[in-house]
């Protein structure tokens, strides 16, 4: 992984960063060179990262590795390849809105982008999200330096801040001028860190109580898998940051949300879960 030196566009210095809760709006470009697979310039993140690139017009998303310095102008936020323009519906010369979040995707997503190929597109952004994200986006100046803050769904209560220390927000690059807070509510930035206990050898000592079911659990509904625990304590602590149950599967205690009616409200939930710092959240069918 390279972050690299400061550098200048016209009068506003860029410094590379290693930001793990990266969540921004901008503009996408679409490089005119040889870019190569699905890929992506960006001025900050590391290279090589990983992000899920949203179109705000069609909420259409994919996985786009970056790989490359750039844009090398200050109104856009990303600059695509041609595979990954194409895949994401973003003709060539367009100056397309999109939201670009950092994310870290299994070892098998991660090798099909550096072998060139594509992985399947993620869910596509509800309405109500990507009316959020747009209206973040019209009210913030053309310069934001990164990170911004994940929006929430209209209506919805403030995501809850985990029991770790929290962390102030990364500090902008001093020559970009201050921003303005968007008129939307956002909630603070949340460090993102791995909730996940690895799984280990060591035997339960203990005769583990019986894990309370998931309220109201019926076929043909919606669930997001939060994860899987080793230790029962831990995933009882996650549920109750999150307003998840819990259930017990073999040797591991499952954390889950829901279920839910339809898509949309299960979107909602993941979008609340990976916010607060579960990346390998998931919508999965009730069994």
């Amino acid at each position: 992984m390279v972050l690299g030196e400061p550098f200048t566009i016209g009068e506003v210095t860029w410094t590379p960063k290693d930001q793990l809760s990266y969540d921004a709006v901008g503009y996408g470009t679409v490089a005119t060179g040889e870019a190569a697979g699905v890929s992506a310039a960006h001025k900050t993140l590391p290279l090589p990262s990983y992000v899920e690139v949203t179109a705000l017009g069609s909420g259409r998303t994919i996985l786009i590795r970056i790989e490359r310095r750039g844009p090398m102008v200050n109104d856009a936020l990303l600059e695509l390849s041609p595979d990954a323009a194409s895949q994401l519906g973003i003709a060539p010369g367009a100056h397309a809105p999109i939201r670009v979040r950092r994310v870290n995707p299994p070892e098998v997503e991660r090798a099909a982008l550096r072998s060139g190929g594509r992985v399947p597109e993620r869910m596509e952004t509800p309405e109500g999200l990507l009316k959020v994200l747009r209206r973040k986006l019209a009210d913030q100046a053309p310069l934001l330096p990164p990170p911004s803050t994940p929006p929430t769904m209209p209506g919805r209560l403030a995501i809850e801040q985990n029991a770790a220390p929290a962390q102030g927000p990364a500090s902008a690059p001093k020559a970009i001028s201050p921003v303005s807070p968007p008129s939307v509510p956002l909630p603070s930035p949340t460090p993102k860190s791995e909730p996940k206990v690895p799984v280990t050898s060591q035997a339960i000592t203990k005769p583990a109580k019986a894990a309370a079911p998931v309220p109201g659990t019926t076929r043909g509904k919606e669930l997001v898998q939060v994860g899987a625990f080793s230790v029962e304590a831990n995933a009882r602590k996650s549920a109750a940051n999150l307003g998840a149950g819990v259930t017990r599967v073999g040797k591991l205690w499952h954390v889950r949300m829901g279920p839910f009616a339809n898509r949309a409200q299960a979107a909602a939930a993941l979008e609340k879960a990976r916010a607060a710092g579960y990346s390998d959240a998931r919508i999965q069918r009730a069994d």
